[in-house]
């Protein structure tokens, strides 16, 4: 078992879950706003399962798709974190960031200050090589966002193999960062 790391801003601690998690993290789940990009939301016994995956996940290798708390008084508000998914894509093998918050807490900089740590994280204390990061094309906040971290998409899209064909979310961008650009652009 890894040492777990913890991650804090200026706003917010990235941490290991909590049981207290799970309802806050099944209502965003069963958000149709917030899984507005996703292929269903979330039954709670589904959610829980995922929260306790992430928990098992950074029990095991210290680090994964973290729960984000507000620092000021503790609120959950979502999960941002890297991962190594287990579809086959076609960045794979690869860690990917990712994120997801309750809807009253878009548009505020929580996603990206939250992201921008795992990101130093993952190229700092993990020395990963690359990150990437993909949605749904239809998913513009999340790509711009991409963007705003400083990735790069690549030119091609690819259909994301957990969905059937046809499926309006199948179609993906995928964006990059490698631990070079990322040192360029934080001047390290």
């Amino acid at each position: 078992m890894q040492a777990i790391i913890e991650l804090a801003t200026p706003r917010l601690l990235l941490r290991q879950w909590r049981d207290s998690d799970l309802p806050p993290f099944a209502a965003l789940n069963a958000d149709p706003r917030v899984m507005a990009y996703f292929p269903a939301a979330l039954s709670r016994d589904a959610s829980d399962a995922m929260a306790r995956r992430c928990s098992g996940l950074i029990a095991g290798r210290g680090w994964g798709l973290w729960a984000v708390t507000l620092r000021e008084n503790n609120t959950f508000i979502g999960m941002t974190g890297l991962h190594s998914p287990d579809a086959q894509l076609p960045c794979s093998p690869c860690v990917e960031i990712g994120w997801r918050l309750a809807f009253d807490y878009w548009g505020q900089g929580y996603a990206q200050e939250a992201a921008h740590a795992a990101l130093q994280a993952g190229f700092g204390r993990l020395q990963l090589p690359e990150i990437v990061s993909f949605t749904a094309l239809p998913n513009v906040r999340s790509s711009a966002l991409m963007a705003r971290l400083g990735m790069r998409r690549d030119a091609a899209t690819f259909e994301h193999p957990a969905l059937p064909p046809g499926h309006a979310l199948r179609t993906h961008c995928l964006y990059r960062l490698t631990r070079a650009e990322w040192c360029a652009q934080e001047g390290i």
